[in-house]
């Protein structure tokens, strides 16, 4: 069996694009707070919570080294949304040549979602993506930001983009297998 999905890729090219989100009323507890010690496990926690009911399945066989070797670049950062201490959503930076860089994941965790986070996270994160160089010796000041989100992400995923400020500079339909995810274990989106 397989869906249609579509795929839209989206970009910023100024800082001045950002049009950021009004932190959530009730999020007094909300912190953004940077991941800074590279640790593949809480890295795939977050990935298999966030994803596992929309279809992420990329990264799912990574072992270990792999994930490893992706959060020790240089110009990769996570950032990871609290709510009164319990991790909520996240979003990964990476740099790429040309100061450019990539939102590779964004997303929350489901019972954090429709609350107001997202709109605050994805704010917060882009607007580290734009100061990156800042944090990295040797990484050029950032030139664009880039992300690309599709229909599985949910039905807020692109506006939440577009409200931010990120242009749309190209689409995609493909066919993919319907294949299902585990979440952050077996059967806990079932």
């Amino acid at each position: 069996m397989s869906i249609t999905v579509t795929t839209w890729s989206l970009e910023q090219t100024s800082p001045a694009d950002l049009t950021p989100a009004a932190p959530p009323e009730d999020g007094r507890g909300i912190r953004i707070v940077r991941s800074a010690v590279p640790s593949p496990e809480f890295s795939r926690f977050l990935y298999t919570a966030v994803g596992g009911d929309i279809h992420w399945a990329d990264r799912l066989d990574w072992p270990y080294a792999r994930w490893q070797e992706v959060l020790e670049r240089p110009g990769s950062e996570t950032w990871v949304a609290y709510d009164r201490g319990t991790p909520a959503g996240y979003i990964e930076l990476a740099a790429q040549d040309g100061g450019v860089v990539e939102i590779s994941y964004f997303g929350l965790l489901p019972a954090f979602r429709g609350r107001r986070i997202g709109g605050h996270l994805l704010s917060e994160g882009t607007a580290r993506a734009w100061d990156l160089a800042e944090r990295w010796d040797g990484l050029p000041p950032t030139t664009r930001v880039w992300v690309h989100t599709c229909s599985k992400d949910g039905p807020h995923a692109v506006d939440n983009y577009r409200r931010r400020g990120f242009r749309i500079f190209d689409t995609a339909v493909e066919e993919e297998a319907d294949a299902p995810t585990p979440g952050p274990w077996p059967g806990a989106h079932g």
